[in-house]
């Protein structure tokens, strides 16, 4: 496990457009994703510890989130044959083990992340309706344990954007496992 932290993208950036299937094949386009304040995008995977740690909070908070007009979509680059644990039939397993109640795609050519620069899982992005990139940085200040966290930083941003308020530009990197690029 090599680990990485996400790289610094200039807020504003252009949402890269993908289109990308679920483990059951059904293919979704990031135009039709966003809701109406805007859209959070997750790479992430199974296996990596640093994504397992914060997928029970990044559950909740996706609901919590469309609520307030932010929908979230996951996707998963590491499709890779050395990590069967990230395979799709895993993912379908996965969605319903932790309750996933938002689309979990497959990155199968890894195209996407590259084209967003992913560098870990995690690595978070939050684009506003207009789909441009308003918040690209960690969940919140603890990733190992919900117990000990004092800022949720992502969740901060997600509110201030359902609101109308300007959110931080002092992001701090997300971190963990490298994408497994092919």
């Amino acid at each position: 496990m090599a680990l990485v932290e996400s790289i610094d993208i200039p807020l504003g950036t252009l949402i890269p457009s993908f289109e990308l299937p679920d483990p059951d094949g059904k293919i979704y386009k990031s135009e039709s994703l966003f809701g109406k304040k805007g859209l959070l995008v997750a790479f992430t995977c199974n296996h990596c510890p640093y994504a397992m740690a914060i997928w029970p909070r990044l559950v909740n908070l996706a609901v919590e989130a469309r609520e307030i007009g932010v929908n979230t979509v996951g996707i998963n680059p590491n499709i890779h044959p050395d990590y069967p644990e990230d395979a799709p039939s895993k993912m379908k397993t996965k969605i319903r083990e932790w309750n996933i109640t938002f689309p979990y795609l497959v990155d199968e050519s890894q195209k996407t992340a590259k084209n967003f620069k992913a560098q870990c899982t995690p690595d978070l992005y939050l684009f506003d309706s207009a789909q441009k990139l308003v918040y690209h940085g960690r969940l919140d200040d603890h990733w190992q344990d919900e117990g000990k966290v004092t800022r949720q930083e992502l969740k901060e941003a997600i509110q201030n954007l359902s609101r109308g308020k300007p959110i931080s530009t002092d992001q701090k990197h997300s971190m963990g496992c490298s994408i497994k690029w092919k």
